[in-house]
């Protein structure tokens, strides 16, 4: 998937919690779900990148800052943390046959999303939110186009 980065400029700005002039996507699924929240009668409330949950890497031992993707409030009240990525990014990386270091770095790369998630969960767990990853098939789900 080529990357994208821009600004987001939500039409339903009241909606958004923290500084809508300072909203940023990186991918274009993460814009067209920009639009989707902004434009959805259930969302109340919504953000990105404003909700920083600490976490362990499993790949150094140390504590870093995890920004997620988005925080959403529904109309029924129940709040979610949700991080957008490629399917095969939520997987683990098959071992090929010989070692390589494409491989490695998946390896790496899985590890520290994983710690990341992990955090998130038990964020949400003491909060009573819920986490979820949202892959192209959860944006296909929930009716958000996806761009390529």
């Amino acid at each position: 998937m080529k990357t994208y980065k821009g600004k987001y400029r939500p039409k339903n700005t009241k909606k958004y919690r923290g500084d809508p002039m300072k909203i940023v996507y990186r991918s274009l699924w993460e814009r067209q779900a920009f639009r989707w929240l902004d434009g959805n009668p259930d969302i109340l409330e919504w953000n990105s990148e404003e909700i920083v949950v600490p976490y362990r890497c499993k790949t150094d031992g140390k504590v870093h800052r995890y920004f997620t993707d988005l925080w959403i409030r529904f109309q029924d009240d129940q709040q979610y943390l949700i991080e957008i990525k490629p399917k095969k990014q939520t997987e683990p990386p098959k071992q090929p046959k010989r070692q390589s270091k494409r491989y490695i770095t998946e390896v790496m790369a899985y590890a520290k999303n994983t710690s990341k998630w992990d955090a998130a969960n038990d964020y949400c767990e003491k909060r009573g939110w819920i986490f979820q990853i949202w892959t192209e098939e959860t944006l296909k789900k929930l009716g958000i186009k996806i761009l390529k």
